[in-house]
C-alpha cells in the first residue's frame, strides 16, 4: 500500500458495532490487575506512565512510516533527540554533532553531557566520508541532522553511516523536515531516526511531541529502558492529537512543500535576495546528495538577503502580513524568523547577508508570495 492509503487505516480499532474511527485518549494513572501476580510481568503495561491504547497505536504508525523496529514517545522534539544519544552514551565517552544541529540539541551537548564526563566534537556537516578521521576508539555517537537547521546542509549519509559502522559507532539523525515522508535514513543505515512531531504531525501549531524510531530491537530496547528509567511520559490527548494529523499529513506537506519551492524559486531571481538555501533548488551546494536521496523537499527554507541592517530585517518581518513571527513549522500558518541571533557555527563559511528562515503553511502561494513583496518594499 502507498502511504496515502496506510495511514489512513492503520492504527485503528476493528470495526464493530458503533466503533470510533481511532483509539480514544484514555486517561489513567492506576491500571488494576485481576490477579496480583501479573503486576510485576515485564510484557504488559504496569502504569499509566508507560502508555495507553493510543499511545500504542501511534508509536505503531511511525514505526510503520520509516519501516523500523519500534518507536519510543516523547513530550517534544528535543527530548525525542536528546534520550536516544543518552541511552548510547557514558561517562568518558565522545559524540559527533554536526554544526549544523538543531540548537537546543547543540545545548544538550555542551551543557549536560559536558557535566556527564563526555565529550562532544562539533564536525562540519558536508564532511562526508572524511568523518573517519574523527571517529575515536571512545566515539559513542554521530549526531546528524539532514538538511541542516537553518542553513540546509544536505549530509552524506550513507558515507557517514558506512564509516561509522565499521567502528561500531551509533548514528542518530534528526529527520523532522522530511516528516520521513521524503527521506528514509533507517533504510541507509542510521541507528535512530528523532521526530519533532510538534511540526506536520501535530499540523495546527497546538501539541508538543516528539517520536524516535529505532532500526532494530536492541536499539528500541536501549532507548525504550532509559526512557522509562527516566520518567518519561506524554499525555494521552496530545498521542490522541498527533495520532489524528497522520491521516492528513500527506495532502499537507504536498501542498506546503509545493508552496515553499514555488516561493523559494521566485526568491531566487529576486534583486534583494543574495542565496536561497533550498537543497531542491539546482543552484544549492548540495543538490546531487539531495536528488540522491530524498524524494522530496518541505515547507521551510532560508533567504540570505543582500547585506543590510539589522533594522531593515526587523523591519522586514514585521511589515509581513500572512508569515507570523514565531518559532516551528509545519503548522496552518506561515512562519518567518530572523535567524542571526541564534545562529552559531564552527566550520561554516561567514554569510553574506542577514539569515531568514521561511516556513510556508496552507495559505495560497501567490498569496504568500505577495506579502513577501510588499514586505521588501518597506525596507531600502
Amino acid at each position: 500500500m502507498k502511504k496515502a492509503t496506510k495511514f489512513t487505516h492503520l492504527s485503528r480499532p476493528p470495526a464493530g458495532l458503533g466503533t470510533a474511527v481511532n483509539y480514544s485518549a484514555a486517561r489513567a494513572s492506576t491500571l488494576l490487575f485481576e490477579r496480583a501476580e501479573d503486576l510485576y510481568r515485564n510484557d504488559i503495561r504496569g502504569y499509566g506512565r508507560h502508555g495507553t491504547q493510543v499511545h500504542d497505536a501511534l508509536a505503531d504508525m511511525f514505526t510503520e512510516l520509516e519501516g523500523g523496529a519500534g518507536t519510543v514517545l516523547f513530550p517534544s522534539g528535543l527530548a525525542a533527540c536528546t534520550y536516544p544519544i543518552l541511552a548510547m552514551v557514558k561517562t568518558g565517552d565522545h559524540v559527533l554533532l554536526t554544526d549544523s544541529s538543531y540548537g537546543p540539541v547543540r545545548n544538550f551537548c555542551m551543557r549536560h553531557l559536558k557535566r556527564m564526563g563526555i565529550e562532544t566534537e562539533i564536525y562540519n556537516p558536508r564532511i562526508g566520508a572524511n568523518i573517519a578521521s574523527l571517529i575515536r576508539e571512545n566515539t559513542a555517537v554521530i549526531m546528524l541532522e539532514s538538511p541542516g537547521s537553518l542553513t540546509f546542509e544536505i549530509q552524506d549519509t550513507p558515507a557517514i553511516v558506512k564509516a561509522a559502522q565499521a567502528r561500531n559507532v551509533t548514528t542518530i539523525i534528526d529527520n523532522t523536515w522530511s516528516a520521513g515522508l521524503v527521506y528514509n535514513p533507517l533504510a541507509m543505515g542510521v541507528d535512530v531516526s528523532c521526530h519533532a512531531a510538534t511540526k506536520y504531525y501535530g499540523g495546527h501549531s497546538d501539541v508538543m511531541y516528539g517520536a524516535a524510531i529505532c532500526r532494530t530491537e536492541a536499539l528500541h530496547s536501549q532507548v525504550k529502558n532509559i526512557a522509562k528509567d527516566f520518567g518519561n511520559a506524554s499525555s494521552p490527548e496530545d498521542a490522541y492529537q498527533v495520532l489524528r494529523g497522520f491521516r492528513s499529513i500527506l495532502t499537507r506537506f504536498e501542498h506546503q512543500q509545493a508552496s515553499a519551492l514555488k516561493i523559494a524559486a521566485w526568491l531566487a531571481k529576486h534583486p534583494k535576495v543574495a542565496q536561497v538555501l533550498h537543497p531542491a533548488l539546482p543552484e544549492h551546494p548540495d543538490h546531487a546528495l539531495w536528488q540522491r536521496d530524498f524524494t522530496g523537499s518541505a515547507c521551510i527554507f532560508s533567504v540570505i538577503l543582500n547585506p543590510t541592517s539589522d533594522a531593515d530585517v526587523l523591519t522586514f518581518i514585521n511589515g509581513l502580513k500572512l508569515f507570523g513571527i514565531g518559532f516551528s513549522y509545519g503548522g496552518f500558518e506561515s512562519l518567518a524568523i530572523h535567524c542571526d541571533p541564534q545562529l552559531r557555527r564552527s566550520h561554516s563559511e561567514k554569510l553574506k547577508g542577514p539569515l531568514i528562515r521561511f516556513a510556508c503553511g496552507l495559505e495560497d502561494a501567490g498569496d504568500l508570495q505577495a506579502d513577501i513583496e510588499q514586505a521588501f518594499h518597506t525596507i531600502s
